[in-house]
């Protein structure tokens, strides 16, 4: 489905129980909503499940420029008034968990509980040059120009050797998603930080993170969980990134052990 909302043209999916709960799922850059595939079958039997392609991304608006982490939160917003949501669960991963994060402080009456997965709340000053390299290799290359070293830091070494579930689909939808997209939304994340606002957040929160992703690591989901009072923090083994689809099992009980407690 899409929908026009105040802010941009949104694809979303929206299943699961009509009177059960709300979970909203945010996923990564260069992504899109299917990246929340080994998540459905687990949520939809519990919870009514809203996922969607970011700005940027998949079957969403695609607008020229640099976006802004306040656009992508905004965007949420939107797309839940036009749905006449009032509150959800959400749960977002890498650049989902900053919009997450975003939401939770600016738009806390909007959330319910909090999901914040392999994800961070500071982008450094050293981390700058790196991201304009990806920048330029978007602008000269394209997707497929950065597809190889993103995939190595999603999975680790062995889950992409074997080519495990996943990692077809996942390299399929980097290939797709539009370069303008991409670079909107990383001028956006280089922009991130949040890190001492961190304590306002009273939500009950989740923090998850693979214990091998060489991106945002255990270190970044530990000063988020330090700074967020009573949250909870899960670190998955043999885990990279895309900690759903590495280790989907893993995510999928901590994931429903605490929508469950929090559904009660």
């Amino acid at each position: 489905m899409r929908i026009k909302t105040s802010t941009i043209t949104t694809h979303y999916e929206l299943s699961g129980p009509r009177q059960a709960p709300v979970v909203m799922l945010s996923h990564s850059l260069g992504s899109n909503l299917h990246m929340w595939d080994p998540q459905m079958t687990a949520l939809e039997t519990r919870f009514r499940v809203l996922r969607y392609d970011t700005r940027g991304h998949g079957a969403s608006d695609v607008p020229d420029g640099a976006y802004t982490l306040d656009q992508l939160v905004a965007d949420v917003v939107a797309l839940l008034d036009a749905l006449g949501i009032s509150k959800v669960n959400f749960v977002g991963l890498s650049m989902g968990g900053m919009i997450a994060q975003g939401l939770a402080l600016n738009h806390a009456g909007r959330v319910d509980h909090l999901v914040l997965c392999d994800t961070s709340a500071f982008m450094p000053a050293e981390a700058q040059p790196i991201v304009q390299e990806r920048i330029d290799a978007a602008r000269k290359e394209g997707m497929p120009g950065l597809a190889d070293a993103t995939l190595a830091r999603w999975f680790t070494p062995p889950y992409l050797k074997k080519q495990g579930p996943g990692v077809d689909m996942i390299r399929s939808i980097f290939l797709t998603s539009p370069v303008t997209g991409y670079i909107g939304c990383t001028e956006a994340i280089r922009r991130l930080n949040y890190i001492d606002d961190l304590s306002r957040i009273s939500h009950p929160t989740l923090v998850m993170v693979g214990q091998e992703d060489p991106g945002t690591p255990v270190a970044a989901a530990q000063a988020i969980h330090e700074r967020i009072a009573g949250s909870r923090l899960v670190v998955i083994p043999s885990a990279s990134h895309l900690s759903n689809i590495e280790q989907a099992g893993v995510f999928n009980q901590s994931l429903l052990e605490f929508l469950s407690r929090a559904s009660r």
